[in-house]
């Protein structure tokens, strides 16, 4: 029972008129702005922000701050198994892509693929799997074998060629830093990343993108309040220019002031030593409407959804290809 996969790759542009497709996940962070009385204001806004904060970190050969525009793509993985139609293919993962406009020469800049990061396996091992297995726990831990399944989907995607016919380069993964480590101030700057941190160990998310091929380091970009997880595979100051990492770190820093204002619109910066908390009082609100209890919600239910459709249908061909799976 050798079984094949494949990839198909859609995009869509994500813009003031964006609307989530019936098939877009609804726990997805920018399908969330994207519906109900505000949407149009809020992805208008959100817009804003995320130009506002390129063409500040952006400042060179830049003196009324309005140089750049980001263009944002909702990229749409499916997965097909053995040769299957792109018809039937199973909805995998859902990222933005950056592209960058310099408006002073009309020149067009590709960014870097993995912002705002959303996985269909990767809702349910965490809102499935892990609240099962810590049911019958006394600590927490995770069960045996955490992320592995998703960790050879990613890897075998990246390594596909259809990633390698629509992307130049890997992807870069940005997040919130974790509420339950503490992170320490480290004397290494970068010109745009900023300040970088580091822990002393690493966190469940940290652990479970190991297993997808990537790293992680941590930079408090200049002007943030907190630093922000950067997620890679090669060398993330090496290979990417200065403009991709800045399309990525504006999309990012903005997208985190509105789903976690406690932490990345805090109104004092973290300091030398720093542990992240969403108890936090003192910060300020975007003026983007954002249902974050609504997402935690739906964030079950979506995981259920994969067990049913994805998990369980296709189970013992998953683990016999992850068996065999490696690079």
């Amino acid at each position: 029972m050798n079984k094949e996969f494949t990839f198909a790759i859609k995009s869509i542009c994500f813009d003031e008129d964006y609307r989530p497709s019936d098939n877009t996940r609804i726990t997805t962070n920018f399908a969330n702005l994207a519906r109900g009385a505000s949407r149009q204001e809020n992805l208008r806004n959100t817009f804003r922000m995320i130009d506002n904060r390129f063409n500040a970190l952006a400042h060179w050969d830049n003196p009324k701050g309005d140089r750049y525009t980001v263009g944002l793509e909702v990229i749409s993985v499916e997965m097909n198994i053995d040769g299957a139609s792109s018809g039937n293919g199973l909805p995998l993962i859902e990222i933005l892509k950056t592209n960058i406009l310099d408006q002073k020469n009309g020149e067009r800049i590709e960014g870097i693929v993995g912002n705002n990061f959303s996985s269909y396996v990767r809702d349910y091992d965490f809102s499935v799997v892990l609240l099962e297995h810590a049911r019958n726990q006394t600590q927490f831990s995770a069960p045996d074998n955490f992320g592995d399944l998703h960790g050879k989907l990613f890897k075998c995607f990246v390594n596909s060629s259809a990633y390698q016919e629509h992307f130049a380069k890997p992807p870069v993964i940005c997040l919130s830093v974790s509420s339950s480590k503490t992170y320490h101030r480290t004397e290494n700057q970068h010109p745009v990343l900023g300040v970088e941190y580091q822990q002393d160990e690493y966190s469940l998310t940290d652990e479970y993108f190991k297993k997808m091929g990537m790293k992680v380091r941590y930079f408090m970009p200049p002007n943030s309040a907190a630093p922000l997880a950067f997620y890679f595979s090669g060398d993330l100051l090496a290979d990417y220019t200065n403009l991709e990492l800045i399309g990525t770190i504006s999309t990012m820093d903005t997208f985190q002031k509105i789903y976690r204002p406690e932490i990345y619109n805090a109104n004092s910066a973290a300091g030398k030593s720093y542990q992240p908390s969403l108890k936090h009082q003192d910060y300020s609100l975007t003026r983007i409407v954002y249902d974050r209890e609504e997402r935690s919600r739906l964030a079950v239910e979506q995981g259920r959804f994969v067990e049913e459709n994805f998990i369980k249908p296709y189970r013992a061909i998953l683990d016999q290809w992850s068996a065999s799976y490696a690079l």
